[in-house]
C-alpha cells in the first residue's frame, strides 16, 4: 500500500494543505476552505492519502508536458507536489515491480474532467513505457492513444454541463510484458446512452459523429446536406454549433485514427449507419386504415435502404408492420403511427448501440493480447475506469437510475477497499485496530440489486407480466415491497411529502444525496424492445459488416427463442462483473473530479456546487476513515532519511543502530512520543499537527544546511579554481620558457656572426615571433640597436663623442635639404679660443669673463666671426656669441666689447639657413628684429651652419624639451627693424658681403671661389 502522506505539504501556507489527510480541522467547511484556497492559486490537485481530487481548470495548464512527466516517474507520491502523475506512475510501479494488477479508477459528475484524466493517464504511461523503441509496442501505444479520438466521437456529445461529455462508461485493460511495456490491452463499454440518438434536451446535442459527418463535406454519396437542422435527430437541441469543437477536423482526425487502427474499408460502413440514422429521423408515417400505419414519402426509406444495403420492399414492411407467430401460425399486425414512430426510434437506437460496440470490437482486436501470448508470458494489467458520475437532474429517469446505482457499486468497493487496506496495513504492523464510524451504503446497493425484492428484480416482473403492465403499476409493486425500507420513499408511503406526485415519483436517499425518480419509460426502457422483423431485415444486408452485427436475425420467425434479458439485468450483471470480478482483484488508485462550476469559467469556484459533488462523492468520508487512527505513516527508513538532520545523533549519518532506532531518537528529542505509535517497519503518527511540526523544524533546518552546503561547495570551488590558475600559470610560464628557448635559438643562429657584419645586423630580417613574446623581443631589438650604436661609436674616443652627438642631431635636422654642413671636419663650439681663428684669444676670452661674471651663463654653446647686416643695409664684421641663456653681438675691433645687452634665449623661435654652402643664418626673433649673418671662418674655409643647427637643436631638446624650428629655403623670409625683408644669395667675384637688392631684399654676395674651396 502506497504512503499517505502528500509531498504537497511544502507547497507553502500560501496554497492550503496538499493533502486532506492533514487538515487539523475535519469538517465539511475546512475542507471546502482548502480545496476553493488550492483552485484559487491554480492547484487543480489535492491528496486524500493516495486518493487525487481533481478540480476541473477549465484552461490550459503547462504542467504535463516531458518536464514534468520526468519530474514523476519513478517517484513516490509523496515526494513531489499533487499530480495526476503521481497516481499514475503509482500504479505503473506497482505493476511493474510488484507484478500486481492494479486500476484507476476516475469517476465525478458529467464536466468534471474525467475524460481528460483518463487521457492524461493514458498519455504518461505512454511517456514512461518503450524505452527501448520496439515498433510493436509504439504500435499498441498509438492505437491505445488512437482510440480515444473514434470513442469521442461515436459515445461523447455536448451536454448543458459538458461542451464533451462521455455518454457511455468505459474500462480499458492495458496489458504489460515484464519489461513493462504496453502489449496490448482491452476495452468495454458500458451503458450507451443511446436514447440521445433519437431525443436531445435543449441547449444539448447529438452524439459528435453526426455533426463530424454533416461538416465533412463528403455528402453527395451519403445522399445528406450540410445543415443540422434539417434532419430532426440532430435538430431538437437547437445548439448544432459549438465554439470549442471544430467537427470538421475532429472528422479527418477521426478517419486517420480509423486508419491507424485497421479499420479499412469498414470505417465507411460506420459512417453509413450514422447517415442512415440521419434519414430515419425524417421518416414520417400517415394513417391509411385502422391501426395501419404507411411511410408518407420513400424518399428517406430509399436512402436508408440504400446506405444500409437492405431491401426496400422488405424494410417498409418491418417500419410498417410486425411478424407475429402464435401457436405456430404467423400472421402479420400493423402498426399504428404511434408504434410505427416508436419501432423508427428504436431502429436507430438499436442500430447506432450495436454499431458503437462494434467500433470498440474492432478496437479490442488491433490491441488483443493472444492467449498463448498470455499464458506464456507474465502478463500484467492496470485498468483504466472512466464511468459516469453521479447525476441529479430535474427529471431523473431509468438512464440515471442506472448510473447512479453503478457509483453506489464504485462507492461500495471504495470504502470496503481502503477499509480493507488499513486493516491489512495495522495487522501487519501488528497496531490495534479501532473500529470506525462510516456510512456503509451496501443497504442501498441491496435496494437496488437484491434479488426479488431489488428495484431491478421488480422492474423485471413488471416487464415479464403478461398482459398490460404499466409504469405506475411498477410503482405500485416498489411501494408494495420496500415501503418499510429506510432509504426509499414515494407518495404512497409518504403522503406529506409534496415534492413527490403519486403514480409517478419515488426517491432514493443515496449515499450522496436524495434523488427523486420519474417512473415513466422505465418499463419500456428496461425492455429494450426492438422488433424481431428489424433484427431479421438487418441481418439480411447486402453489407457484410452490418449482416455480423446482428446474428440473432438468422432465426426463423416461428422459432423458439429465450426471453430476452433486460437493459437493468445485463446492466447489473456487467456491474457486478466489473467490480466483484475485475476492480476488486486488483489493487486501487482513484482520481475524483469536481467540476467548480456551471459556467466553465476558470476563475469561478461555485461553493455550493462544490460541495454538494464533495459530499455524493464521499471525500469526506474518505478522509475519515484514512484519518480514523493515525493520520500519517511512513516506512521507517524514509522517515529517518527524511528527517535525519533534526538531531544531531542522526545527522549527517546514523550507524548506531537500525533505522527504526533512529526514527525513535528522532521522535524522542523533539517530545513527540505521546502522539505516536511504531509499528513493525513503519512509525504511524496520530495528529497533522505533529507532522506539521516535523516538517517545519525539517525547513528551518534544511536552510541551515543549504548554507552550510553553500559555503564549503563555494570553498571548494574556490580552491578548484585556485590550483586551476596555478596550473594554469605554471603552464603559461613553460610554454613562455619554450616558445623563449625556441625563439632564442633562432635568433642565436640569425645573428651568430653579426659582429663581423657591415651594419652589425642592421639589416637582417628578424624571425617572426609568438604573440607571448612580443614585448620581449621589442626589448631585444633595443638592446641590439643599443648594442650596434656602441659599436659604432667604439672607434671614437671619448673626448670627441658629444661634438658627435650634435652631428647626429644635425644630420637628423638637415637631412635631405643640405647637402652641405660641416660634418667632415671636427667641431669646436667656441672658435674665439682657437688660435687658428681668433689671433687675439686673450681679449676675446677676457670680454667672456666679463659677460660671463656679470650675465651668469655656464657655457658658451657657440661663438665665432660673422658678416651682420641690418635694417640699413649696411653690413658689418662681427661675432656671435652663443650661451646657454643669452646671444650676444661682440665687436672685434674694439676688444670684442659687447655691442648691446644680451638676447635671451627665450626670444629664439628658430632658424632658416639656404641649400647652398653659403654660410647665411638667420636667427628669428620675437621682437621682430632678427640677425641675419653669415658665418666667417676666419682664414680656414670651414662651413659653421651645421654645427650652429646640431647645437641650438640640441640644446633646445635638452632644455626645452622640444624641437627647434629650423627651415631651408633659396629665399629667408626675416624682420629687421620691424619690417620683413627678404635676403637671397648671390655668387659674386668678392666677398662675403650684404647688399642691397631691390625695394625690402638684400642680397648676400657669397664669392665663387669660397665655394670651390669650401669644405663639407
Amino acid at each position: 500500500m502506497m504512503q499517505t502522506m502528500a509531498g504537497a505539504i511544502h507547497e507553502g501556507p500560501e496554497y492550503g494543505v496538499g493533502d486532506f489527510v492533514l487538515l487539523e480541522s475535519l469538517d465539511i467547511v475546512s475542507f471546502m476552505e482548502n480545496l476553493q484556497l488550492r483552485f484559487s492559486k491554480g492547484k487543480i490537485y489535492t491528496y486524500i492519502g493516495e486518493v487525487v481530487v481533481s478540480v476541473n481548470p477549465y484552461k490550459p495548464l503547462d504542467i504535463f508536458d516531458k518536464q514534468h512527466v520526468d519530474l514523476y516517474k519513478g517517484r513516490e507520491i509523496y515526494e513531489r507536489p499533487p499530480h495526476i502523475f503521481a497516481v499514475a506512475d503509482a500504479a505503473y510501479k506497482a505493476m511493474k515491480r510488484r507484478a500486481k494488477d492494479t486500476c484507476i479508477v476516475i469517476s465525478g459528475e458529467s464536466g468534471a474532467g474525467k475524460t481528460e484524466a483518463s487521457k492524461i493517464i493514458m498519455k504518461y504511461i505512454a511517456s514512461v513505457t518503450n524505452v527501448g523503441g520496439q515498433k510493436e509496442i509504439e504500435r499498441v501505444k498509438n492505437i491505445l492513444l488512437q482510440s480515444n479520438c473514434i470513442l469521442e466521437a461515436f459515445g461523447n456529445a455536448k451536454t448543458n454541463r459538458n461542451d464533451n461529455s462521455s455518454r457511455f462508461g468505459k474500462y480499458m485493460d492495458i496489458n504489460f510484458d515484464f519489461k513493462g511495456d504496453p502489449v496490448g490491452g482491452h476495452i468495454n463499454n458500458y451503458l450507451l446512452e443511446k436514447s440521445r440518438v433519437v431525443f436531445q434536451q435543449n441547449g444539448e446535442r447529438n452524439f459528435h459523429s453526426f455533426y463530424q459527418l454533416l461538416s465533412s463535406g463528403n455528402l453527395s454519396e451519403y445522399g445528406l446536406v450540410g445543415d443540422p437542422s434539417s434532419y430532426f435527430y440532430t435538430s431538437q437541441g437547437d445548439s448544432a454549433k459549438v465554439s470549442s469543437i471544430d467537427d470538421r477536423a475532429d472528422y479527418k482526425a477521426v478517419n486517420d485514427a480509423m486508419k491507424v487502427i485497421g479499420f479499412g474499408q469498414h470505417a465507411s460502413t460506420f459512417w453509413k449507419i450514422v447517415a442512415a440514422i440521419l434519414h430515419l429521423g425524417t421518416l414520417e408515417f400517415e394513417e391509411v386504415g385502422v391501426e395501419q400505419a404507411k411511410i408518407k414519402s420513400s424518399a428517406p426509406l430509399n436512402q436508408v435502404a440504400s446506405l444500409l444495403e437492405l431491401d426496400v420492399v422488405e424494410a417498409e414492411k418491418a417500419f410498417c408492420s410486425r411478424v407475429v407467430a402464435t401457436k405456430g401460425e404467423v400472421m402479420e399486425k400493423g402498426h399504428t403511427i404511434e408504434q410505427a414512430q416508436f419501432g423508427r426510434d428504436a431502429f436507430a437506437k438499436a442500430v447506432y448501440d450495436r454499431a458503437f460496440s462494434w467500433i470498440v470490437r474492432f478496437i479490442n482486436e488491433a490491441i488483443e493480447v493472444p492467449q498463448e501470448s498470455k499464458t506464456k508470458n507474465r502478463s500484467t494489467v492496470i485498468g483504466v475506469l472512466d464511468i459516469y458520475g453521479f447525476e441529479i437532474f430535474n427529471n431523473n429517469s431509468f438512464e440515471q437510475f442506472c448510473i447512479n446505482y453503478c457509483n453506489e457499486k464504485l462507492q461500495q468497493l471504495f470504502i470496503d477497499l481502503v477499509l480493507k487496506q488499513e486493516q491489512e496495513e495495522y495487522m501487519r504492523e501488528g497496531i490495534a485496530w479501532q473500529h470506525i464510524d462510516y456510512f456503509n451504503n451496501k443497504i442501498i446497493c441491496d435496494l437496488v440489486e437484491a434479488q426479488h425484492v431489488g428495484i431491478l428484480a421488480i422492474l423485471d416482473d413488471a416487464c415479464h407480466t403478461a398482459g398490460k403492465v404499466t409504469d405506475p403499476m411498477f410503482l405500485d409493486a416498489m411501494c408494495n415491497k420496500l415501503s418499510t425500507h429506510k432509504h426509499f420513499t414515494s407518495k404512497k408511503s409518504n403522503q406529506s411529502d409534496k415534492a413527490l406526485v403519486l403514480g409517478k415519483n419515488f426517491r432514493i436517499l443515496h449515499y450522496a444525496g436524495d434523488v427523486t425518480y420519474n417512473v415513466a419509460g422505465f418499463i419500456e426502457k428496461n425492455k429494450d424492445t426492438l422488433f424481431q422483423d428489424f433484427k431479421r431485415l438487418l441481418y439480411g444486408s447486402q453489407n457484410e459488416l452490418l449482416s455480423r452485427m446482428w446474428p440473432e436475425g438468422a432465426q426463423s420467425v416461428n422459432s423458439i427463442t429465450k426471453r430476452p434479458i433486460t437493459a437493468g439485468a445485463d446492466f447489473k450483471t456487467s456491474i457486478i462483473q466489473l467490480v466483484e470480478k475485475n476492480l476488486s482483484q486488483k489493487e486501487p488508485y482513484y482520481v475524483r473530479c469536481i467540476k467548480p462550476n456551471e459556467d466553465k469559467s476558470p476563475s469561478s469556484f461555485n461553493y455550493e456546487r462544490c460541495k454538494h459533488q464533495v459530499m455524493y462523492l464521499g471525500l469526506l468520508e474518505n478522509v475519515r476513515v484514512r484519518r480514523a487512527g493515525f493520520a500519517f505513516r511512513m516506512p521507517y527508513e524514509r522517515f529517518l532519511l527524511r528527517y535525519k538532520m533534526l538531531t544531531k545523533q542522526t545527522w549527517p549519518n546514523f550507524k548506531r543502530g537500525s533505522a527504526q532506532d533512529g526514527t525513535k531518537i528522532i521522535i524522542k528529542d523533539l517530545n513527540l512520543d505521546n502522539d505516536v505509535q511504531y509499528g513493525i517497519t513503519k512509525i504511524f503518527i496520530r495528529s497533522p499537527r505533529t507532522v506539521f511540526a516535523l516538517e517545519n523544524q525539517r525547513t528551518v533546518a534544511l536552510n541551515n544546511i543549504a548554507v552550510f552546503l553553500q559555503k564549503m561547495w563555494k570553498g571548494t570551488l574556490a580552491r578548484k579554481l585556485y590550483k586551476k590558475m596555478c596550473a594554469v600559470r605554471r603552464i603559461i610560464r613553460c610554454y613562455r620558457a619554450f616558445k623563449l628557448r625556441s625563439y632564442m635559438g633562432k635568433l642565436l643562429e640569425t645573428f651568430r656572426d653579426v659582429k663581423n657584419a657591415p651594419s652589425f645586423g642592421k639589416n637582417i630580417k628578424w624571425p617572426t615571433p609568438p604573440p607571448v613574446l612580443g614585448k620581449l623581443v621589442q626589448l631585444l631589438k633595443n638592446v641590439h640597436r643599443r648594442w650596434r650604436a656602441f659599436m659604432i661609436l667604439k672607434p671614437y674616443p671619448a673626448a670627441e663623442r658629444p661634438s658627435l652627438r650634435l652631428k647626429v642631431t644635425a644630420a637628423d635636422v638637415l637631412k635631405g635639404r643640405r647637402q652641405q654642413w660641416g660634418y667632415g671636419r671636427k667641431w669646436e663650439g667656441n672658435y674665439l679660443v682657437n688660435p687658428d681663428v681668433n689671433p687675439r684669444v686673450m681679449e676675446a676670452q677676457h670680454s667672456l669673463n666679463i659677460l660671463k661674471d656679470r650675465d651668469n651663463f655656464k657655457h658658451v654653446l657657440f661663438a665665432a666671426f660673422v658678416k651682420k647686416t641690418n635694417r640699413h643695409n649696411n653690413s658689418a664684421d662681427r661675432v656671435i656669441c652663443i650661451t646657454d641663456s643669452f646671444i650676444y653681438k661682440m665687436d672685434p675691433k674694439k676688444k670684442f666689447k659687447d655691442m648691446s645687452p644680451g638676447v635671451s634665449l627665450d626670444e629664439v623661435t628658430g632658424l632658416t639657413i639656404s641649400p647652398g654652402p653659403d654660410q647665411l643664418l638667420c636667427i628669428h626673433l620675437r621682437n621682430g628684429n632678427d640677425f641675419v649673418l653669415c658665418l666667417l671662418p676666419g682664414q680656414q674655409s670651414f662651413d659653421f651652419t651645421g654645427e650652429v643647427i646640431g647645437t641650438l637643436s640640441r640644446f633646445w631638446e635638452i632644455s626645452r624639451k622640444s624641437n627647434l624650428k629650423v627651415d631651408v629655403g633659396k629665399e629667408v623670409q626675416c624682420n629687421l627693424g620691424q619690417k620683413p625683408r627678404v635676403v637671397s644669395v648671390q655668387m659674386a667675384n668678392k666677398g662675403p658681403v650684404f647688399r642691397k637688392n631691390g625695394g625690402n631684399g638684400i642680397a648676400l654676395h657669397w664669392p665663387e671661389q669660397q665655394t670651390q674651396n669650401g669644405s663639407s
